[in-house]
């Protein structure tokens, strides 16, 4: 199985617009974070997570030319507004992309993209995205000879969903994880989880937060991702631990 990732950034990118801070004027390519998003492949069969604002750009960097499954982890405005891109993969490809998400997620894709979804049914018509939107519960399923469980993930106030694939973990988003996800996510060989900044904020685990994390649930990697402009990567990367790295845009991991 690899992962790819596609974005590694918060919701404004980095560099942020308006901001001339070192990172947002820094050349170095690491420190470049488009919006939040990867991509799992296993086989040739592709799973995308979140439709980010970027999409576009980013399937364009990486040549993504199949996207056969997407799984939403919540409906933000970075993690779905990429969604009508996924129109070009229905036009060259000739097929329709199933789309996950949990109850709440689906409730409010459903109303922001009412030109795509109505009552779960494909719309056809020129210039729309062909897919269909289903909802996941707890349990475990297959997709594309890989196990994805879902996650329930807290964010701020809203329950999202993480993803369990195989013996990876996608987290982003995070304030907090129930008990009850905890236990899914012990042994790990990849955490995959947000740590915006430095400092606290309500809705996002900050740096300190992500670290405590991966110190309780022991992954054997763990990768950082929605990161904000605060952390220069090289800098940021020497004070790590060891087993816990800064994912950048265009990393790739085998497992």
């Amino acid at each position: 199985m690899k992962i790819l990732f596609l974005g590694t950034g918060t919701s404004t990118g980095v560099p942020s617009l308006c901001c001339d801070c070192e990172v947002c004027l820094s050349d170095d390519p690491k420190n470049k974070r488009l919006r939040a998003s990867i991509l799992v492949s296993e086989n040739g069969h592709n799973i995308l997570i979140d439709t980010s604002t970027d999409l576009r750009q980013q399937c364009l960097a990486h040549r993504v030319q199949h996207v056969h499954h997407v799984l939403f982890t919540h409906h933000h405005a970075d993690h779905v507004h990429g969604i009508d891109e996924l129109r070009s993969f229905n036009y060259f490809n000739k097929t329709v992309i199933p789309c996950f998400a949990n109850e709440p997620t689906v409730e409010e894709l459903t109303k922001k993209f009412s030109y795509i979804f109505s009552n779960g049914a494909v719309q056809m018509g020129g210039g729309l995205p062909q897919l269909t939107l289903q909802a996941i519960g707890e349990e475990a399923f297959p997709l594309g000879g890989m196990v994805v469980d879902p996650l329930e993930i807290t964010h701020g106030k809203l329950t999202i969903a993480g993803y369990k694939i195989n013996n990876s973990a996608y987290i982003t988003d995070c304030s907090g994880i129930p008990e009850k996800t905890q236990e899914k996510l012990a042994g790990l060989d990849l955490m995959i989880i947000n740590a915006l900044g430095f400092a606290p904020h309500p809705t996002h685990f900050n740096l300190d937060q992500a670290l405590n994390a991966i110190e309780t649930l022991k992954p054997k990697r763990a990768l950082l991702t929605h990161i904000n402009h605060k952390f220069d990567h090289s800098a940021i990367s020497k004070e790590l631990p060891e087993n816990v790295e800064l994912a950048y845009d265009g990393l790739a991991v085998e497992l």
